[in-house]
């Protein structure tokens, strides 16, 4: 086998010592894509990409923008301080833009306590009133969030679920280190227990006997304890 791939030049076998020139050997064309790439191609082909790449992220920050431009906030998840901050920084923007209703869903665990205290606080710093709307189920720091709003401008979907309980917390060190932890634990205990029994109406001894343990509601016992200011099952039905 040859190692050349090359076209081979075309000789007459009679004519040898004919004086035309030996007709000159054809060179390969390289397709476009081997070799050395067209300018043009590559810049088609870069452009391609930068659409698509545009494409691509365009529904997230219409999506975001759309969010803004209808006041809604979504708390869907664990909460932590990555959550507090997302929500703060959104209330405050809203907030500043104008006066107008805020809505907020959530749909959440419970998470981080501190976390939950700074949306709550937040929830009730901002001059825009806020509803929230319970969806999934609305637990623990959750709950507590869910509770900042005024009773008039709690809704929840009807599937939804309420818990509240008691704060828990893994301790470990020093056995003094130990104790002034616990205590602290039962000083939120009692702030939180002292937070749901001013928003629902309940007696305090009431909460603390029922968050002793994990307190599981329906949306409809909810609404019943004072938790839950209205079930609703379609947007027609918040009241602007």
């Amino acid at each position: 086998m040859k190692d050349d791939i090359g076209f081979q030049p075309l000789l007459d076998d009679d004519d040898d010592d004919d004086d035309s020139p030996a007709v000159e050997p054809l060179e390969p064309t390289e397709e476009p894509g081997e070799g050395e790439e067209g300018e043009e191609g590559k810049d088609d082909d870069e452009d391609d990409d930068e659409d698509k790449s545009e494409k691509k992220g365009a529904p997230s920050g219409s999506m975001e923008e759309r969010l803004l431009k209808s006041r809604t906030i979504l708390i869907y998840g664990e909460i932590d301080m990555a959550v507090a901050q997302d929500v703060t920084r959104r209330l405050l923007v809203m907030d500043a833009e104008s006066q107008d209703d805020i809505r907020i869903f959530i749909n959440s665990p419970g998470g981080h306590v501190e976390s939950g205290d700074t949306i709550f606080d937040m929830i009730r710093f901002v001059k825009s009133p806020v509803k929230v709307i319970g969806t999934g189920w609305v637990a623990s720091a959750g709950a507590l969030i869910y509770a900042a709003a005024e009773l008039e401008n709690r809704y929840s979907l009807p599937n939804t679920r309420f818990l509240l309980h008691q704060p828990a917390g893994g301790m470990s060190g020093q056995a003094s280190d130990i104790a002034i932890e616990a205590q602290e634990i039962l000083k939120m205990r009692r702030r939180l227990n002292e937070i749901f029994a001013r928003q629902t109406g309940q007696s305090i001894e009431k909460v603390e006997g029922d968050t002793d343990r994990n307190f599981w509601m329906s949306a409809a016992q909810a609404k019943e304890y004072g938790l839950v200011g209205r079930i609703v099952e379609n947007a027609d039905e918040i009241q602007v």
